[in-house]
């Protein structure tokens, strides 16, 4: 039953859960995107003899590989670990385990000193962190049901997602100073064996720490679904294939749901795990250009969820996200076309493109909350996850086969291909507002 205090408390509630995004930024932003993932790349990670090119070809190709190894895992238990904080009522509790678990991997990476025998250890802790990254996604989106009503759920969910790409821009910002403009040297750190960009792996840590204590403190935990026994592993998963059977026939809408958004989300990844490579290959940006567009692209990001979170509760999740979408494809289009521009044409259009990638995930976010049920939103988000997981490959093949048999400039539209496929696909969803009162 919804209390008056309760009513009072709901939006410190929102806003402690909020805050989540903006600590749990340092992982897509500074270690997925654009310090780490480049970093472990470059050449002094490469064997003896390889330069250039083939030590580029043979990094890459390990990053992919630790990155797939780490999606068919998700893929396997991400679920499973939804359904069963769902039956438990522990979503807060595995959402705080898994971000430690993350964040410790990150701060770990600060001993992945540029050198080939540390290439494997540094892809691992890349690979276990976004493990238990997807993992604290999963309880934290789970979560959104708990802080919110129908009426205001695509607010908080804009909200949210708005308060990441800020928090990305800080550390973005931080990143840059201490790496380019002589931060190290303010703070007494060596120039050497590559330091500044190792300690700035410690600083994303002590952020995700810090600043997932509102949610810590403010949001209680949410209630189990049921009382029940403790449930096996193995009869979660019997659950969870009963679960998929169920919704192919009896709730299509949602199947298709979760096919749909898992392909426009991987291509909506895709735009940012080769956005800076683009923009190194085909547009000749240094460290310093790279750190720049992604710092303005946080920026244009976050101001598009702030401006998105006062539409889509009005316009509804649907609109918001199909929308987006379509800015996001004509971004990448223009980028392509444009392309003799040089740099410019890669920072207009390219954060053109940016603006609306937020107002899409997020809306995404928002309307699997709405189709599922209160008691069912772990596992639903788990679904979520393990289905965008299971086709991640189609952003990455598709950016390989038109860059190897085109060039590097075509490689948005592969991109861009795989988004259209998953605006089509979203055009047959019933976008059915859940009406069921809020636990609050």
């Amino acid at each position: 039953m919804v209390t008056a205090d309760k009513e009072v408390k709901k939006p410190k509630g929102a806003l402690s859960w909020a805050m989540w995004d903006w600590a749990s930024q340092s992982f897509p932003t500074v270690i997925t995107s654009f310090v780490f993932s480049v970093y472990i790349t470059s050449e002094p990670f490469a064997p003896a003899g390889l330069t250039g090119d083939e030590a580029a070809d043979y990094t890459g190709f390990w990053l992919g590989m630790s990155g797939t190894i780490a999606g068919i895992v998700i893929a396997l238990i991400a679920p499973i670990v939804g359904r069963r904080s769902d039956a438990k009522g522990r979503k807060k509790r595995w959402l705080f385990v898994n971000t430690y678990l993350f964040a410790t991997m990150v701060g770990l990476m600060f001993f992945v000193a540029p050198a080939e025998e540390f290439f494997f250890f540094g892809l691992v802790l890349l690979a276990l962190g976004g493990i238990f990254f997807e993992f604290a996604s999963v309880n934290y989106n789970a979560m959104l049901s708990w802080v919110t009503t129908p009426a205001n759920r695509g607010k908080i969910s804009q909200f949210g997602w708005g308060l990441g790409y800020m928090g990305g821009i800080i550390l973005l910002v931080i990143a840059l100073y201490i790496i380019q403009f002589g931060g190290a040297q303010t703070f007494g750190i060596p120039d050497e064996q590559a330091l500044p960009v190792r300690v700035v792996m410690l600083i994303s840590m002590l952020w995700v720490f810090v600043f997932s204590i509102p949610l810590l403190i403010n949001v209680p935990e949410t209630p189990p679904a049921q009382e029940k026994n403790q449930v096996s592993v193995i009869a979660s998963y019997l659950e969870l294939f009963r679960k998929i059977a169920y919704l192919a026939k009896h709730d299509k809408n949602m199947l298709l749901f979760l096919i749909g958004s898992a392909v426009y989300r991987d291509g909506l990844n895709g735009v940012f795990a080769f956005g800076a490579v683009l923009g190194a290959l085909a547009f000749g940006l240094d460290v310093t250009g790279v750190i720049l567009f992604g710092i303005a692209a946080n920026l244009v990001a976050g101001a598009g969820t702030f401006a998105a979170a006062l539409l889509e509760d009005r316009f509804g999740s649907k609109r918001v996200m199909l929308f987006s979408i379509m800015g996001v494809i004509i971004g990448g289009f223009l980028v392509f076309l444009f392309a003799s521009w040089g740099p410019p044409a890669f920072f207009i259009f390219g954060l053109l493109l940016c603006t609306f990638v937020g107002p899409a995930q997020a809306a995404g976010r928002t309307m699997l909350s709405r189709l599922s049920k209160e008691h069912e939103q772990g596992e639903m988000f788990g679904l979520y996850a393990t289905t965008g997981r299971s086709i991640s490959f189609l952003s990455p093949a598709a950016w390989s086969v038109f860059v190897g048999s085109f060039g590097a400039i075509y490689g948005i539209l592969g991109l861009m291909l795989v988004l259209a496929l998953g605006f089509v696909l979203m055009l047959f969803i019933n976008d059915t507002r859940h009406t069921e009162p809020s636990v609050l």
